[in-house]
């Protein structure tokens, strides 16, 4: 075991202090997880791992953290060890969705139904502190894809897209097979140019419209129940 941090200047904490920006994460291809869970269910190394008394002192580890509770652990790991860009019979595509905690929400949710998980131009980064957070692990399990007409992986598959207004009801859609289905932020849906085979939407009592996260739990438990 190497000497105790117990400098702010140590290189180690710069490192994760810069993380927390996504310019860094982008440039540097690294990204942090904080908490013991979050390290335990890392599948790679990690290039630098700080656990509070053991090579670092506690009150410096708690310093550079986002979460609300000073960690214990946080590693820091390469975005490219992360599951690589592969084929699902379901996907999610995100478009524009800003909220990191819908993003790591959509992940989780992706891991429990086996999907992919397509993000656009204008989407929050998977690998950033909340977004990590509400993943609760699965970031490590779920191939993230590029939202982009040229994204062969995407190609030849049934396009539904999910909307607030209009569109047949979901459990009407024949949703068997492969499907990828389309969701934007909240507030601003999606626009009328981007492409879909069907457009479905699910109905509600009186709210104005469902979380983009719950509507995408909802429409891949409808495409689970299709499909068993």
């Amino acid at each position: 075991m190497g000497d105790l941090i117990s400098s702010r200047d140590n290189e180690k904490l710069k490192l994760v202090r810069k993380l927390h920006a996504r310019r860094w994460r982008d440039k540097l291809g690294l990204f942090v997880c904080e908490g013991e869970d979050l390290v335990a269910a890392a599948t790679a190394e990690p290039v630098e791992l700080l656990v509070a008394g053991e090579n670092v002192e506690p009150k410096l580890l708690a310093e550079v953290a986002t979460a609300g509770h000073p960690p214990r652990v946080i590693g820091v790991y390469r975005r490219a060890d992360l599951p690589a860009p592969e084929f699902r019979p379901v996907t999610l595509a995100l478009w524009r969705v800003a909220d990191p905690g819908n993003i790591g929400t959509l992940v989780r949710t992706a891991d429990a139904f086996g999907a992919a998980v397509a993000l656009s131009d204008g989407s929050a980064d998977p690998t950033g502190p909340k977004a990590l957070r509400a993943s609760a692990g699965s970031i490590w399990r779920v191939p993230l894809l590029r939202f982009e007409p040229s994204n062969e992986l995407l190609q030849g598959t049934k396009r539904v897209a999910l909307s607030s207004r209009g569109g047949e009801p979901l459990g009407e859609v024949d949703v068997r097979g492969e499907v990828v289905f389309v969701l934007g932020a909240e507030r601003e849906g999606l626009p009328a140019e981007l492409e879909r085979d069907v457009e479905a939407s699910i109905p509600i009592k009186s709210a104005e419209s469902l979380n983009v996260a719950v509507a995408g739990a909802i429409a891949l438990y409808e495409w689970r129940r299709q499909n068993s």
